[in-house]
Parts: C-alpha cells; sequence; structure tokens
C-alpha cells in the first residue's frame, strides 16, 4: 500500500512540475481580463437599471412640482391637503398642541368678559330699600326690613332703571305674620364710591315691573344701550349687579333663548330673554350685557328649585325705552284702557254655559270707555278689530297697540245674537 500511495503523490506531483509556467502566466491574464471585463459589465448595468430611471424620476417630479407650483389654483390645492393632514397628524400625536389651541380660545373669552365688566360695572348700582313692617310678633309696633336689589344709570344726572318689585312695596310677598307697608328709605350704592347716596322714587309700572328712581348727583356713567332685538341664541351674555348683598358681582354664560313668554308671582307675563347666566336673589334691575359691553335686558327673574339650573330671565331693553321715558316724564305710564273686567271662555265653559268662546265681561267701571260705548255685564266679546280673541290677555295685546283716543271695534254675543260696537279708548286712570 505504502508503495501505491507513494506513486500516486509521485504521479500528482509530476503534473504540476510537467506544466509550463508561461502557459499558467497567460491563463492568469485571461482569468484577470474576464473578470475585469464582468465588473464593468456589473457597473455599467447597475447605473443603467437604477441610477438612469432615479435621476430621470426626480427630474419630471421636479418639473411637474415647479409646474403646479406655477399655477395658483393647483399650488393652494397641494397646500391646503399638506396643511389639512399635518393638523391631523399633529392632534393624533402631540395633545399638547391641542390643549395650548384651547388655551388661545379661553384667553379670548376671558379677555372679553374682563373688558365687558371693566365698560359696564361703573353703570351699575346696589339698591337698598327699607320699609316699615307690621308684625303679630311685635304687637302692633312698627318694625324695619331691608330689600336689597340692583340698578342701571341711563342719564349722568341720576336717573336709574330697576324693577318695580325692588322699590314697590306692593310687589313684595306678605303672609299671615306681617303686612309690609310703604317704602321708608331707598339708597343707593355706587361703583366703589363707598358713599349712600339717598334716592327718591320718580315712576314704578307694574305691568312692566319697571321702576325709575333718581338719585342727585351729576356726571354719572350712563351704561350703553344695545339692540335687543338683534339677540342671538348661543351669544356671549354677562349679568352684572348684588346678588345675595354681593355688590358688583359678574357672572357670565349665554343667550339660551328669545322671545321666551313667562310670568312672574303676581301673574304679569313678559316676553323676555332667558339665559344661563346665574341670577340670584339681588339681581334684580341689574343688566344683562352682550360681549360689547352694551345693556341687552334687565334682570327680573329666575326659576328656583329642586333640579333647577341657571334658568334666568330679562326684560329685552328695547321695550323698557319706551316706559321709563314715560316714567321720568310722568311719573306713569299712559295707556289706553276698555274698563272691564272678564273671564276666559274656553270650548267647555262656554258650552256648558250656552255661551260662545271668548270674553265674558264680569264687570264694567263707571264712566269707562266700555260703560260709554254700551258693553254690559254678561256679554262676551268675540273678536277685536276683526280678530277673533278667546282670552283677556288676547284682547289687552290687540288694545295695548292703540293710543289713547283711538278706535277700537268690538265682536259681541248678547243674548244669542251677534253685536258691533266701537268705542275711543280712554287714559287707564
Amino acid at each position: 500500500m505504502e508503495d501505491n500511495q507513494s506513486n500516486e503523490n509521485e504521479q500528482t506531483n509530476s503534473n504540476f512540475t510537467n506544466v509550463n509556467p508561461t502557459t499558467v502566466q497567460s491563463s492568469y491574464r485571461a482569468f484577470y481580463n474576464s473578470e475585469k471585463n464582468q465588473k464593468q459589465k456589473g457597473s455599467f448595468g447597475f447605473g443603467k437599471s437604477v441610477l438612469l430611471p432615479f435621476v430621470c424620476g426626480a427630474l419630471g417630479a421636479t418639473i411637474v412640482i415647479g409646474t403646479c407650483f406655477a399655477v395658483p389654483g393647483i399650488k393652494n390645492t397641494i397646500k391646503n391637503q399638506f396643511l389639512t393632514s399635518s393638523s391631523s397628524s399633529e392632534t393624533n400625536n402631540n395633545n399638547v398642541l391641542d390643549l395650548n389651541t384651547q388655551s388661545i380660545s379661553l384667553q379670548g373669552y376671558s379677555e372679553t368678559a374682563m373688558g365687558v365688566a371693566k365698560k359696564v360695572q361703573p353703570s351699575i348700582v346696589a339698591i337698598t330699600v327699607e320699609y316699615s313692617v307690621n308684625s303679630i310678633f311685635n304687637m302692633g309696633k312698627g318694625a324695619t326690613a331691608t330689600a336689597k336689589g340692583s340698578g342701571i344709570i341711563i342719564s349722568e344726572d341720576g336717573y336709574i332703571l330697576t324693577n318695580n318689585h325692588v322699590v314697590n312695596s306692593s310687589s313684595s310677598s306678605s303672609s299671615s305674620f306681617y303686612e309690609i307697608e310703604e317704602a321708608n328709605k331707598v339708597t343707593v350704592k355706587l361703583y366703589n364710591d363707598d358713599n349712600e347716596y339717598e334716592a327718591k322714587i320718580i315712576g314704578t309700572d307694574s305691568q312692566t315691573d319697571l321702576a325709575v328712581i333718581k338719585i342727585e348727583k351729576d356726571g354719572l356713567t350712563a351704561a350703553e344701550l344695545g339692540d335687543s332685538s338683534s339677540v342671538q341664541v348661543g351669544e356671549f351674555a354677562m349679568a352684572i349687579g348684588s346678588p345675595l348683598g354681593l355688590d358688583n358681582s359678574v357672572t357670565a354664560g349665554i343667550v339660551s333663548a328669545v322671545n321666551r313668554e313667562v310670568s312672574d308671582n303676581e301673574g304679569n307675563k313678559y316676553v323676555s330673554i332667558q339665559t344661563d347666566a346665574a341670577i340670584n336673589s339681588g339681581n334684580s334691575g341689574g343688566a344683562l350685557v352682550n360681549s360689547k359691553g352694551q345693556v341687552i335686558g334687565v334682570n327680573t327673574l329666575k326659576l328656583s328649585g329642586t333640579g333647577v339650573e341657571g334658568v334666568g330671565f330679562a326684560i329685552p331693553i328695547n321695550s323698557t325705552k319706551e316706559i321709563y321715558e314715560q316714567l321720568i316724564e310722568y311719573n306713569k305710564v299712559k295707556r289706553p284702557y276698555i274698563g272691564i273686567s272678564g273671564r276666559d271662555l274656553d270650548e267647555a265653559l262656554a258650552k256648558a254655559n250656552n255661551l260662545v268662546v271668548g270674553v265674558y265681561i264680569l264687570s264694567i267701571e263707571d264712566f269707562s270707555s266700555a260703560e260709554k260705548a254700551g258693553l254690559k255685564i254678561g256679554d262676551v266679546i268675540t273678536e277685536a278689530d276683526g280678530t277673533k280673541i278667546s282670552t283677556i290677555d288676547e284682547l289687552n295685546e290687540i288694545k295695548n297697540k292703540k293710543q289713547i283716543g283711538d278706535t277700537i271695534k268690538l265682536k259681541i254675543y248678547r243674548d244669542g245674537k251677534e253685536k258691533e260696537i266701537s268705542l275711543t279708548l280712554q287714559e287707564q286712570p
């Protein structure tokens, strides 16, 4: 075995030994040149298949983008899409940015509220009314009670608009334990003024729950009155007054509704502005103002009770102007009147009494327009100036649109027959 293996090795070695060096060098050069050619060919193939399309694509994209941004319409479209995409991405991925955006909005709201308060507060006053009270506990001896409210300065020389129920004792509640008499004293405190100024009641009107008082002082800051007919649901609203005796308090919210019909404890009906700005006892007579610092209403009523929150009402300022002007000029409101008291007849009540739907006349005042025109107790008024009516409120609504001395035509039902009567409206005594 050793001999055979030795022979094989020798044979192999002899094969390498017998190789011609020139042949080896020539083969190496051929192999090297072949490898070099393949590398060059591979480099050219990569450039042709990858680099050239990439360069061409980039050049084409540049030309397209340049063309798009040269056309304003296309430019704006691309810009808006980018901004929308960026905004959506930032909202989803960056909560801090979203909070900052909300902070800016709240800052604007805060600045509006501060500006409104600064402008209007000097035009709002705190009112204290002192009453004499007779009570079973003091055995008939006079006692004193106080009530508080707010008011709006409407002239530089001291005229102040407020609610009738703030200064008029007849609108104040009473019980079997005590009876409120006339107001003994009305005092006013101005904004940033520790002095108390005694006020005189110029005139009151229970039908609209408005009153005017006056202090002897000039140079006051009269409130700027807005246009309540243009008030919109949802707009900013601020209530300013002295709730619970806390002078110069402000609360803010929005206008919840307009032209809201409400009734007070005395049965008077109002078309009002509803707001969720907090209104409490003592706010009555104060101002409801808009974002421009203009008075749009006189705060008058609030709903209270279990489950009630943020429901307050203000008399629209437009409806107060004629009233306070007459109160200042005449110390009362001059209104036309017919001179009857009546009861509403609906279908059921009318049918049960063999009558017709309308207003049943219960009484007629002496020397009134009704008496002079020939109206009688038991007549049923069914129409006024051609409009069918079924309630005393509907009759008053038509009458109140007229002036003293105007004529109103009534259709009445008497003894099973219809009859027309014209009467001339007199001034309400």
